[in-house]
C-alpha cells in the first residue's frame, strides 16, 4: 500500500505533499488541471513509464511475498526518482534501473486507462486466469511455475541450438580449414631443430671436394710420426705429449673421414628440397616451434567443433524429450484453465448484466507449445468479439474481468491504477462501475481519476486536483469540500442547490453503508 507522495518540479505542479488512505483514493478535478499527469508521476516510480518531475518520491509498505537477491529490502520503502540530464531511480537509496523496477512490482501494481485499448489479449486473459486459479488452489500454482521454469529452460536450450544450426555452415567451412592446416604440416612432419642441422649439411656437402682435398693432403702428417719419436728419445726429451697429441689427430682424422663418408651418401637435390619446404613453414609461422604450436591450436580447435556436434546431438535429444514432456504439462494446465474459464464465466454473469454488457464466454483454441502453454483465448460476447465494443464497453469488460479475476489474489498487497475508467457511461452504468472498483478497493488499494460523481462519494480518500493560476495543486477534502466537489462534478463550476443535496445525499448514503 503507497502511503506518501512527494514532488517538485513536475510540469505546472510545483511541489505536491500527499498521505494516502488504503482502500479507495479518487483524484477529480477540471480536465487538464494535471490528474493524469499526477498519477503517471506515481506510475514512473514503479517503472511503468516516465516522470518529467525534478524530484518524485514514493513511500510504501513492502509487500510479504516481494523480494530480491540483489537489493535489500526494509519493510517500508521509499522509491525515488530524480531528474537531472536523465532520470536516476532509487530503491531505500539503491540504484535501481526501471526496467528491475518494473519487473521487480509488475505483479502488485496494475494500470487501466481509458484511453487504453490492452487488456484482453490471449496473454493477459491466461494470466488472469492462472492468477485467480492460483490464489485458491496451492497445486495448481505449482503447476504454473513448473510449467513456466521448465519451459524457460527449454527455450533457453532451444535457442542455443537454432544458433548451433544457424553457425554450422560456417562451423563446417572452419573445421574444413583445421583439418587441412593440420594435414599440410602433419604430412610436412617438421621437428625441432631440424631446418638448422640441414643448414650445417648443406654447409659440408658445399665444401665436401675441399674437405676431401685437405684430408688427404693433412694425412701426410703422420709418415713423419716416426722420426720425430726418434728425434725426441735421442734428445732424452719427453715424447708422451707428442703421442697423446697424433693420437687425438689420428681420432680427428677418422672422424673427418667418417663425415666424409656419410655426406658422399647424402642426395644433395632431398636437403635442398626439405629446406625449402622447412623455409615456407617458417616464412609463414616465423618458425617449426611456432608452426608445431599453431597445429596443436588447430588440434583443439577441431576436437571443438567435434564436441559441437556432439553438444548438437545432446539438446536435440533433451529437446525432444522435454517437448513431450512439457506438452503433457501443456494440457493439464489447459484443462484446469478451462475449468476456471467456466467459473470465472459464470461468475461474470451478474456484474456484466448490471454492467449493461452482453454474456461473456471464453473460446480456446489451440496452439503450438508455448511461454503460455498450448491456450490461446479469445472473447466471445454473444458471438460478437471484444474489439466490436464501444470504448465505455471495453473499459467496463475489463473493469469486470478484473473484479472478478483478482478477488483473492494478493489480497491487500497490491495497488491498482484506473484512470477515467468510468467516462462516458450513463448513471446505471456508472453506479454499476462504482460498486465494482469500490469491492476491488477492500481487496487493493485503488487510485482512480473520475469525473463521475458515484465514485467520488464512494472514496476512502478524495483528492482535488485544480489549478490556480499557472500552478497545480493537489489537496486531500474534508466532508464540506467533498460536497462542493461532486456538486461540481453534478452540474459545473456553479453548482446549484440541488447539486449540492444530491451530493450530499450520495455521501451521507455511503456513510451508512457498512464498509465490508
Amino acid at each position: 500500500m503507497i502511503s506518501r507522495l512527494y514532488l517538485k518540479n513536475l510540469l505546472s505542479f510545483r511541489e505536491v505533499e500527499l498521505e494516502f488512505a488504503p482502500g479507495l483514493v479518487v483524484l477529480t478535478g477540471p480536465s487538464g488541471a494535471g490528474k493524469s499527469v499526477l498519477m503517471q508521476a506515481i506510475l514512473a516510480q514503479f517503472g511503468l513509464g516516465s516522470s518529467d518531475a525534478k524530484l518524485c518520491e514514493v513511500e510504501l509498505r513492502r509487500p510479504r511475498d516481494l523480494h530480491s537477491d540483489a537489493y535489500e529490502l526494509e519493510e517500508h520503502l521509499a522509491l525515488k526518482s530524480i531528474r537531472k540530464e536523465r532520470v536516476a531511480h532509487y530503491i531505500d537509496a539503491q540504484k535501481i534501473s526501471r526496467k528491475a523496477l518494473r519487473e521487480l512490482f509488475s505483479p502488485y501494481v496494475r494500470y487501466l486507462s481509458v484511453r487504453d485499448r490492452g487488456g484482453l489479449e490471449s496473454g493477459v486473459l491466461l494470466s488472469l486466469l492462472d492468477e485467480s486459479r492460483s490464489a485458491r488452489e496451492k497445486p495448481f500454482r505449482k503447476l504454473c511455475r513448473e510449467y513456466r521454469k521448465r519451459y524457460a529452460t527449454f527455450a533457453a536450450r532451444r535457442a542455443e541450438l537454432e544458433r548451433i544450426l544457424a553457425e554450422e555452415r560456417e562451423w563446417e567451412e572452419k573445421r574444413e580449414f583445421a583439418r587441412y592446416e593440420i594435414e599440410k604440416i602433419d604430412a610436412l612432419a617438421p621437428k625441432e631443430g631440424e631446418y638448422e642441422e640441414l643448414l650445417t649439411i648443406k654447409r659440408r656437402l658445399s665444401r665436401i671436394e675441399k674437405i676431401n682435398e685437405a684430408l688427404e693432403q693433412a694425412s701426410g702428417v703422420f709418415d713423419l710420426e716416426e722420426r720425430v719419436q726418434e728425434l725426441f728419445a735421442l734428445a732424452e726429451k719427453e715424447a708422451d705429449y707428442f703421442s697423446d697429441a697424433m693420437n687425438q689427430l689420428r681420432a680427428d682424422f677418422e672422424e673427418i673421414e667418417s663425415l666424409s663418408e656419410e655426406l658422399a651418401e647424402v642426395e644433395i637435390e632431398s636437403v635442398l628440397e626439405r629446406l625449402e619446404a622447412l623455409s615456407g613453414l617458417i616464412r609463414r609461422h616465423g618458425s617449426i616451434t611456432e608452426a608445431l604450436a599453431y597445429r596443436d591450436a588447430k588440434a583443439r580447435e577441431l576436437e571443438s567443433y567435434e564436441h559441437i556436434e556432439r553438444d548438437k546431438s545432446a539438446l536435440r535429444e533433451y529437446l525432444a524429450l522435454e517437448e513431450r514432456e512439457l506438452e503433457v504439462l501443456a494440457r493439464r494446465l489447459s484443462q484446469e484453465r478451462r475449468q476456471e474459464a467456466q467459473r470465472t464465466a459464470e461468475a461474470l454473469e451478474a456484474v456484466l448484466r448490471k454492467l449493461r454488457l452482453p454474456a461473456l464466454r471464453f473460446r480456446f483454441e489451440t496452439q503450438p507449445l508455448g511461454s503460455e502453454g498450448v491456450d490461446r483465448i479469445e472473447l466471445d460476447l454473444e458471438g460478437s468479439a471484444a474489439s466490436t465494443l464501444s470504448g465505455g464497453e471495453f473499459n467496463r469488460l475489463r473493469l469486470a474481468l478484473m473484479s472478478v479475476t483478482l478477488e483473492g489474489t494478493k489480497g491487500g498487497e497490491g495497488v491498482i491504477f484506473l484512470d477515467e475508467i468510468d467516462a462516458n457511461v450513463s448513471g446505471d452504468e456508472s453506479i454499476a462501475i462504482a460498486e465494482l472498483i469500490e469491492g476491488l478497493s477492500r481487496i487493493y488499494q485503488v487510485f482512480a481519476i473520475s469525473h463521475q460523481p458515484h465514485l467520488s462519494a464512494r472514496a476512502d480518500q478524495h483528492i482535488l486536483v485544480r489549478k490556480m493560476g499557472d500552478e497545480s495543486r493537489a489537496l486531500s477534502l474534508e466532508s464540506e469540500e467533498r460536497v462542493r466537489e461532486i456538486a461540481r462534478i453534478v452540474s459545473g463550476e456553479r453548482a446549484d442547490a440541488e447539486a449540492t443535496a444530491f451530493a450530499r445525499k450520495l455521501l451521507n448514503d455511503r456513510k451508512k453503508e457498512p464498509r465490508r
